[in-house]
């Protein structure tokens, strides 16, 4: 079984990245994700690529220490044992231990492959100064670092994000364009193990192991939304930090018989439609969050 990392801080866009992924690409490949929250929300959105989806809600796989993690691995392998499994981990997690995590279990049957960091162009400046450790974590032990969200971008505002990006990590790989303009042989690359085997090095910073930033969640099933309208006045006082400093949501709710997938990232929100989904739900995450405000915000 060969493991594809797809890392990226809060927004970046790692599973639209893999939902495209499994599009451009012939290889089949199954994927473990961990949400930093109780609530799912990802899994669903991949599932409705045909895609073999398995889930870790509770806790976070930044810690090298979480052996749960690394045995639900091995477990996939010695029972499922796809060729493929794509490993998407929290938003809020070090690279560098996750990757030291599955070394661990890595042996002729399990191989890692280069891991991949999807980076959000928008947030690059305010995350590094926010999160700075962990964020920069994340880019020097990428092998791979795709720049997503460039479509309406300039090319100075895009050759700003890579010049930002190669300060940080100069050997890595970079690539700043559309997913629709990226070479298809780029894709298939990523799962050829003779191109794109992993050499085993990292760059650890002096954290302690369990480190992760000082961020709290809060996540609600059978949300109830009666207009975009409403879904808008939501989102814009999340924004406004009513409710606390927000730094990531995500979810779908059905509004007037179709469903609507929204998210915020930042101080930036999104919606958009999408499939029917089993169950209304959606997830915070910020600091100074006022969870009882939120669930009567949202009519849970």
């Amino acid at each position: 079984m060969n493991i594809l990392i797809v890392s990226g801080f809060l927004g970046a866009g790692k599973t639209t990245f893999i939902r495209k992924l499994s599009e451009k690409t012939d290889k089949p490949f199954a994927v473990m994700e961990n949400e930093y929250g109780g609530a799912g929300i990802d899994g669903n959105l991949l599932e409705q690529n045909r895609l073999k989806v398995w889930e870790m809600t509770e806790g976070c796989i930044c810690c090298s220490k979480k052996s749960d993690f690394a045995m639900s691995v091995l477990t996939i392998a010695n029972t499922v044992a796809p060729d493929y499994l794509v490993v998407e981990p929290t938003g809020v997690g070090m690279l560098s231990s996750v990757i030291a995590n599955l070394r661990k279990i890595e042996y002729e049957h399990i191989r890692l492959l280069k891991p991949l960091t999807v980076v959000d162009i928008d947030c690059i400046d305010s995350y590094l100064t926010t999160f700075e450790k962990f964020y920069v974590d994340q880019i020097k032990n990428a092998a791979h670092i795709v720049v997503s969200k460039t479509e309406n971008k300039s090319e100075a505002e895009i050759e700003k994000a890579v010049r930002t990006l190669k300060s940080i990590n100069p050997q890595a790989d970079i690539t700043a364009k559309p997913y629709d303009k990226i070479e298809k042989a780029w894709w298939g690359e990523l799962f050829d193990v003779t191109k794109n085997a992993f050499t085993g090095k990292t760059t650890l910073f002096p954290l302690p192991l369990s480190a992760a930033p000082d961020l709290e969640t809060v996540s609600f099933t059978g949300i109830a939304i009666q207009s975009i309208e409403e879904l808008i006045s939501c989102l814009s006082a999340l924004i406004a930090e009513r409710f606390g400093r927000v730094y990531r949501v995500k979810g779908f709710v059905p509004i007037n018989g179709q469903w609507a997938k929204f998210d915020v990232v930042d101080k930036r929100y999104n919606i958009e439609t999408c499939d029917a989904m089993s169950e209304s739900k959606l997830t915070v995450i910020g600091k100074d969050l006022d969870k009882n405000a939120l669930k009567l915000l949202f009519s849970c």
